[in-house]
């Protein structure tokens, strides 16, 4: 299930899914120490009149959004217990505190007892065991904690706090959950508990008819007890109130600190590029980390979740972080990078956020040949996202200190790690991580990461480097265009292959990241005949030919593939690459009416809150993979400003 909602303050990342439920719950890193994940959620129940009904128990209408505030705003109706419930969850930008407000609506005509239940499932340190939880008078709060990680729960509403409780085992010894006991209207009030553990809080509220009660809901999150408790005593003593009012004062100056000119574009695909600058933000680590998806629901159909920093993905975000001004969280991310690029001068596949390394499957042999196990365009694509940093920054004091750690270390391993006959780099693995080859996006990246080497050894007067990466930047090229292009047909090939005798074998596979690569990063101009011509058939052949639309990856992708009569699922990446060209070839006002369609296609298939997936279901529209994903929203967010770039160029706006 895609994540509806995702909240980030740098240390920690909550993300509700479409039931008004917190299922993700990372801390201290964004991205690594799940405290809930997997199975686990957050539930919310309701009883009145002796009936009973948790919110995800299919009989409520719920409708998830958010606004450009950094706020979500939830409504769930049920029309067999006449109640609304109306939620409004922010998380402080500068303390780990997230907060609910929560209106509750009696639809009848009589007055009513309403109770409301919370139930907690923590997994703390990702482990079943050792966990504790326990109620405390003192504070009239429930604490659930472990080692170096505690996390406090209290609900106040009036002048009072909630009205009923318990903590319990959850999902061992038989024993199914403390949530089991709220369904009767009444708790147990059992204080402590160890091991695999949860907890429910209950809230009473004598409604008048036809009228709404509003209280308060909140998580604080230390590395201690004390921390949690004294975070608990801030929400008390500033009021829960002013607290969500500061934040959405905050997020809201955060978003509208640049002054951008949307002309021609909708409300909708404004509030958009709004909130897609969120929910990329809150994907982005104190310490520089920039993760993937915070979306934990991967790990029910796979091995392993989202909550990486991929080089790949993350590059593409700082040069957007940079854009949207945000060059702080763009800079973090480079110093991440120059903290874990090895001795000899390359990116592994992916890093956790404390800076260790992430699983893989890049295996170290490859047909009984020991090969390195990368991506080649992950170094490459963070020499090119330096470059749009230092276009923004002009910082070159930070371009100077990281030249010799960073900068030149992976120049030098660009250009010495190529094929001597071709030209080429040397085989690695491809951006979609699938296959092993020398393939046309990664060199043309390559292409790009010595370009940028070169330009950064020139301004720094470093003439011998500068030589040498431009030569063998030019000699990419030249041998991109002779070996990986096919002009019979028409566009460039995804990849070839050599074997030990030299002989080379073509993988003709049409891919979208393949002319990409070529234009985006310069190895040839948008308007070269050859481009044009592999744009046309590109789009022609990976267009999803339905009611959905969209662009999907390349041909024959299974991966999460919905039907046979498609290439694969649209991407909303994909589409938005080529969707970037068009604005590169635009030369009118007029040019640009197929962009602005993108960009409300794109907002057409996002979820109400505003979240972007990964890819569509071609059929439905139904949104696949990890949601929300960081590299969609970038895109999202890249092409809007490369639109409006695309304006001032024209003298459209100033």
């Amino acid at each position: 299930m895609a994540k509806s909602l995702s909240f980030g303050n740098g240390s920690m990342l909550i993300c509700i899914d479409a039931y008004a439920r917190v299922r993700d719950i990372y801390f201290p890193y964004v991205g690594l120490e799940n405290h809930a994940g997997g199975s686990n959620a957050h539930r919310i129940g309701i009883w009145v009149e002796n009936n009973f009904s948790w919110l995800d128990d299919g009989s409520w209408v719920i409708e998830v959004r958010s606004d450009t505030a950094n706020t979500g705003l939830t409504s769930a109706y049920s029309s067999k217990l006449e109640i609304e419930i109306y939620f409004t969850d922010v998380l402080s930008h500068e303390k780990n505190i997230f907060l609910r407000k929560i209106k509750v609506h009696n639809k009848t005509d009589r007055d009513r007892e309403i109770r409301m239940f919370f139930n907690h499932q923590f997994e703390i340190y990702h482990s079943e065991k050792g966990d504790t939880a326990f109620y405390d008078p003192q504070n009239n709060t429930i604490v659930h904690y472990e080692g170096k990680r505690a996390f406090l729960v209290n609900a106040w509403m009036d002048d009072y706090g909630f009205t009923d409780y318990t903590v319990g085992i959850f999902q061992i010894e038989g024993k199914e959950g403390t949530y089991k006991d709220a369904e009767d209207g009444l708790l147990s009030k059992n204080t402590i508990e160890h091991g695999s553990v949860d907890s429910t809080i209950g809230m009473t509220m004598h409604i008048s008819r036809n009228s709404v009660k509003a209280f308060h809901y909140w998580l604080t999150v230390g590395t201690s007890i004390d921390e949690a408790r004294d975070l608990n005593s801030y929400v008390i003593m500033h009021t829960p109130d002013m607290v969500m009012e500061s934040v959405r004062d905050y997020w809201s100056a955060w978003v509208e600190r640049n002054k951008w000119n949307f002309y021609g574009l909708g409300e909708n695909v404004i509030d958009l590029f709004k909130k897609s600058q969120f929910f990329m933000r809150s994907h982005v680590d104190n310490n520089g980390g920039i993760i993937a998806s915070g979306d934990s629901d991967m790990l029910q159909g796979g091995r392993d979740t989202y909550a990486y920093v991929w080089p790949r993905d993350a590059a593409y975000v700082a040069v957007t972080l940079g854009w949207i001004g945000d060059r702080h969280s763009a800079r973090k991310f480079f110093d991440f990078c120059n903290h874990v690029i090895t001795k000899d001068g390359y990116l592994m596949h992916k890093y956790r956020s404390d800076e260790s390394l992430g699983s893989s499957w890049h295996g170290y042999v490859v047909d009984g040949y020991p090969e390195l196990p990368i991506q080649e365009d992950e170094t490459a694509l963070i020499l090119w996202a330096l470059w749009e940093h230092w276009l923004v920054t002009k910082d070159l004091d930070y371009i100077d200190s990281i030249y010799h750690s960073f900068i030149q270390k992976a120049g030098v391993f660009l250009a010495s790690y190529r094929d001597t006959y071709t030209g080429l780099p040397k085989p690695s693995y491809n951006l979609w991580e699938e296959k092993f080859g020398v393939h046309t996006y990664t060199a043309a990246a390559t292409y790009a990461g010595l370009k940028v080497a070169a330009k950064f050894a020139e301004i720094l007067g470093k003439e011998r480097s500068e030589q040498n990466f431009e030569s063998v930047a030019e000699e990419m090229r030249i041998a991109i265009v002779k070996h990986l292009y096919d002009p019979e047909k028409g566009y460039f090939m995804r990849s070839l292959t050599i074997d030990k005798d030299g002989i080379m074998t073509f993988d003709r596979t049409l891919d979208a990241s393949s002319v990409y690569g070529i234009f985006l990063f310069g190895v040839l101009p948008p308007d070269d005949e050859r481009v044009v011509r592999a744009v046309n058939l590109t789009k022609e052949r990976l267009t999803i030919k339905t009611a959905v639309g969209g662009i999907a990856r390349y041909e024959g992708d299974q991966y999460y593939r919905k039907g046979v009569d498609f290439p694969g699922n649209p991407w909303f990446i994909t589409t938005l690459w080529y969707t970037q060209y068009t604005i590169m070839m635009a030369t009118t006002d007029h040019d640009l009416d197929q962009v602005r369609a993108d960009l409300n296609w794109v907002e057409r298939n996002s979820l109400y809150s505003g979240i972007l997936s990964e890819q569509l279901n071609p059929y439905t529209g139904e949104q696949v993979g990890a949601a929300p994903l960081t590299w969609s929203h970038a895109e999202y967010l890249r092409t809007v400003i490369m639109y409006i770039r695309k304006l001032k160029e024209l003298n459209l706006i100033k």
